[in-house]
């Protein structure tokens, strides 16, 4: 009964490894690095208000959503911007070029138009110019191209009705056919404006965008004479959602100034790229030819389950995915030593039981049964602690002390099933389901 369920075990880990195989052999699911790896921008923005001021999460959100729209025209891949505490965000660009061109780029004020496109409805992401600035906006460039680059076919140009400056609020709200919609205010001083303008273009187009680019087109189905009203279009509860903040905070709802900048070279990322990959592998053959050499045969069948150990980590790496900085890379090999100890854990635990005079089956029984609660509480504590970092770095912006807790954490996970799951039934199968003959050849188990 015990073979079986071990062979059953035995098919189960064959297609995990299969399909961790086919994640890590899939370009579509490239490794990412990190900007220590492959070079790049990293800019810590905080909130430029006094330090007794406390900012609303909302307005945090917005910053770091009107941020990371900036930094995609840039055309970086996988670029990272997240809030870092209360009040600071962390963006980092890897491969960037240009830095200057970027650190304007996220500083700048974006300009919320609503224009008279009159009976054209224009899609979401069409780029326009404006009677308000009719310069070239950037989403007529090529991607990452600076602001001079000539232009062959300019985008068409509009009246600006009002800009964002003239609204006092906006919020998403639902109806009661559960149609979802969003809902604004103006100034006091613009509702006779207003109310005159949407009069005199009952039918039309009033369309907003958000630095030349278009976000909704609602249609003018009613005179809006105090100073409220809705725009709807079929939204989802996000979309709304997505529009009313835009609406409210076009530009930074809050101003940010550059705490720091940081800019890695690709010849660091290479050499770093370089030492780390020959580091690793001269780590990963010592510990392989320990086990070998001091536990023979489990050893062996350790070394399979550590070779396993790290695809299945690259997989998850690529599934999430994580971005592979040297922190990151250390708390991987950290992981691996634990891995390893924890097998260690397990053969010692089967010397001792044959040194007691057990047979072989018995042994193998019950050294996993007697290692597991070391390994599980050495394992939990180390989640603790990851857990701990974790938010240590994102408290204070250290996205390399992030990087350490993610991947150690994966990494013991990982381990615990290596140990207790994939050893235990090679170790079975192997060694257990041949008792008799290995109790005669003890030599073989390192007793």
């Amino acid at each position: 009964m015990n073979k079986q369920k071990d062979l059953i075990w035995l098919v189960i880990i064959i297609l995990v490894i299969g399909a961790a195989a086919w994640l890590v052999a899939n370009p579509s699911f490239p490794i990412q690095r990190g900007l220590d790896l492959q070079g790049g921008l990293q800019v810590l923005l905080e909130a430029d208000v006094p330090a007794d001021q406390t900012i609303p999460q909302e307005q945090m959100d917005t910053a770091r959503q009107i941020v990371s729209q900036r930094v995609n025209a840039l055309g970086v891949t996988e670029p990272l911007v997240q809030v870092e505490g209360d009040r600071r965000i962390l963006v980092e660009l890897p491969g960037v070029n240009n830095p200057d061109q970027a650190i304007s780029l996220i500083q700048e004020t974006a300009l919320l138009e609503f224009i008279d496109t009159g009976a054209q409805s224009l899609p979401v992401g069409t780029c326009v110019r404006t009677s308000l600035n009719n310069g070239p906006s950037r989403c007529e460039l090529p991607t990452g191209a600076p602001l001079d680059t000539p232009i062959e076919n300019p985008a068409p140009s509009f009246e600006t009705v009002m800009t964002g400056a003239e609204l006092r609020q906006a919020q998403s709200e639902r109806s009661q056919t559960n149609q979802y919609y969003v809902s604004f205010s103006l100034k006091p001083e613009e509702t006779e404006f207003f109310a005159d303008y949407t009069r005199k273009n009952q039918g039309r187009f009033l369309t907003i965008v958000l630095d030349k680019q278009v976000i909704s087109s609602p249609r003018i189905s009613a005179v809006i004479s105090s100073g409220s009203g809705t725009i709807t279009g079929n939204f989802t509860l996000e979309e709304a959602q997505k529009l009313a903040l835009q609406l409210r905070f076009g530009s930074l709802p809050i101003p940010l100034r550059i705490e720091s900048t940081r800019l890695v070279g690709a010849t660091l990322g290479e050499q770093s790229v370089k030492s780390s990959v020959e580091a690793g592998i001269a780590g990963v053959i010592m510990v392989l030819l320990f086990m070998i050499g001091y536990y023979r045969l489990p050893g062996v069948l350790a070394a399979i389950a550590l070779l396993i150990y790290a695809l299945l980590n690259f997989a998850v790496f690529e599934a999430l995915p994580v971005t592979l900085t040297l922190p990151a890379i250390t708390g991987f090999l950290l992981s691996l030593g634990m891995a390893v100890d924890a097998n260690v854990l397990v053969f010692e635990r089967m010397k001792e039981e044959l040194a007691r005079g057990r047979n072989v089956h018995e042994a193998v029984h019950a050294g996993f049964q007697r290692a597991w609660t070391s390994i599980r509480d050495s394992n939990i504590a180390t989640m603790v602690i990851c857990t701990i970092l974790f938010t240590f770095g994102r408290s204070f912006g250290a996205s390399a002390v992030q990087g350490f807790a993610i991947t150690l954490a994966i990494g013991v996970a990982i381990s615990m099933f290596t140990a207790v799951l994939i050893t235990r039934t090679l170790v079975n199968l192997v060694i257990g389901g041949s008792s008799d003959w290995m109790g005669s050849h003890r030599w073989l188990l390192g007793a």
